[in-house]
């Protein structure tokens, strides 16, 4: 690996890519490939496959959760990284699952006659902030829930003094500034795009309307409610002797994040002990009233223009073998996490890792059984190619109607952003086979009469053309 890439895969910008939502582009690509299949293979036990997945190094250590009606199983594999073994009751940090948490205080404030979805967010501002809008249109709290506000994924102002703590010393007063100059891309609304500042936003709106912080107000409204006493922002003593340690793609051991201004994006710890709890709560068990604030959050409130997904209250909607798989994942520095559950068969399952590699194939699984479990991708050793060849890729491939891919090159490195998605790095095996390191998942360029006309995304056995249209 040169070392331009190695500084782009290991540096600022593969840390900030984990943040949460890291894979909503590949586990819906991964998706639409297994519901192509007539029936997929269980592929054994849950506890084979953490085990395969630690034991191919593609993990550190898992534990998962599974509700099935009212039966409750916990099943870990690998090692914590600390004194104390895996199980229910170690501690991860979750990531953008705190997303679905922000959405349900939104939920309750909106029950509680609080606040309104279509309230524009100027109403929670202070007054010397300016609030983005466009056309006349301003920015409401639904539209930073359903991720379609035309807010970008970062702030343009987000330059941390420790990369491997990215968001720590992003400030409130830094917030209000990116807020007070940012001109929109596009008409709010008009657009699904993942975005980290919109729902941290939302979260530090909520807060200030209440008058407290975000951790006491979640704490107050759905934490204690459920009895989650080991979800929280700030670790307890206990919380913090039960800390599972995060590991990066390598498996190395690398530092906890903070997020003390966006934390409603995904400032969150939590076990699956406690994510049980919630999951069951969003499964209609519990107290009526709070059940209603969480299933209210389920409710499709936007399409995205990624086939077959959906957005409700930050949860995303997919319909594997026609059921209706209700999610969201979570990644920070060291750790990757996923919710999920089918309401109408009472199934759900939450899978926690304290490695930054994917798990949401394992989680999709277990909820839906049929969607099938990938094997350990094949060792690949990069190749280099000249830049001026890697020039003739660049351009705009159409996979689909409304979903496509742009190829980029940066230095001597090429770069692959999806339509609503991060960008991704892309890593040479020949002069015409590139491959991601996030997943596994290979692009192979197509030349006719010696000029590149369209690529083939391979993943999960299956090939998905895209023509150049530009």
């Amino acid at each position: 690996m040169s070392a331009y890439r190695s500084v782009v895969v290991s540096g600022l910008t593969n840390a900030l890519r984990r943040a949460s939502g890291v894979s909503l582009l590949l586990s819906t690509l991964f998706l639409a490939a297994a519901t192509a299949c007539a029936e997929a293979p269980a592929g054994g036990g849950i506890r084979s496959i953490l085990q395969d997945r630690v034991d191919s190094k593609r993990a550190t250590g898992l534990v998962a959760g599974i509700l099935d009606g009212d039966a409750k199983r916990v099943i870990a594999a690998g090692v914590s990284g600390a004194a104390r073994p895996l199980d229910g009751d170690t501690v991860f940090e979750i990531g953008s699952i705190t997303k679905v948490f922000t959405a349900s205080l939104l939920s309750d404030m909106v029950h509680r006659g609080e606040v309104r979805l279509d309230d524009p967010i100027s109403k929670y501002l202070p007054s010397n902030v300016r609030a983005p809008s466009r056309n006349g249109r301003q920015i409401t709290l639904l539209d930073l829930a359903t991720q379609s506000s035309g807010l970008p994924r970062l702030p343009d102002n987000l330059s941390p003094r420790d990369p491997a703590n990215p968001y720590a010393d992003y400030t409130v007063e830094k917030l209000y500034e990116f807020l007070s100059r940012y001109e929109l891309p596009r008409d709010v609304g008009s657009k699904y795009e993942y975005s980290n500042v919109g729902v941290g936003l939302l979260g530090h709106l909520l807060a200030r309307k209440a008058g407290t912080t975000y951790e006491e107000l979640l704490t107050k409204r759905i934490l204690a409610p459920l009895q989650m006493r080991d979800t929280a922002i700030t670790l307890s003593p206990a919380m913090r002797k039960r800390l599972a340690a995060g590991h990066d793609d390598s498996g190395a051991a690398v530092p906890n994040w903070d997020l003390p201004t966006l934390t409603g994006a995904g400032g969150l710890r939590s076990t699956v002990n406690d994510m049980l709890k919630f999951l069951a709560a969003n499964l209609g068990k519990g107290d009526p009233v709070l059940v209603a604030v969480l299933t209210d959050t389920h409710r499709v409130r936007r399409a995205t223009e990624q086939p077959g997904l959906d957005i409700a209250l930050a949860w995303h909607i997919l319909h594997p073998f026609r059921e209706e798989l209700v999610w969201h994942n979570g990644g920070t520095g060291g750790y990757h996490s996923w919710i999920g559950f089918v309401a109408k068969r009472r199934a759900g399952a939450i899978v926690l890792s304290n490695s930054s590699g994917t798990i949401d194939d394992i989680g999709i699984h277990i909820v839906v059984p049929r969607f099938p479990i990938p094997g350990p991708p094949k060792p690949r050793k990069e190749a280099i190619v000249a830049p001026e060849v890697l020039d003739t890729y660049t351009g705009e491939y159409q996979l689909g109607p409304a979903f496509s891919i742009v190829v980029t090159r940066e230095g001597g490195a090429l770069f692959v952003q999806a339509t609503s998605q991060p960008k991704l790095p892309l890593f040479a095996e020949s002069e015409t086979d590139f491959f991601l390191q996030v997943v596994d998942a290979q692009i192979r360029f197509v030349k006719e009469g010696g000029r590149v006309t369209s690529l083939v995304l391979h993943q999960n056995g299956q090939d998905t053309p895209g023509r150049k249209i530009k």
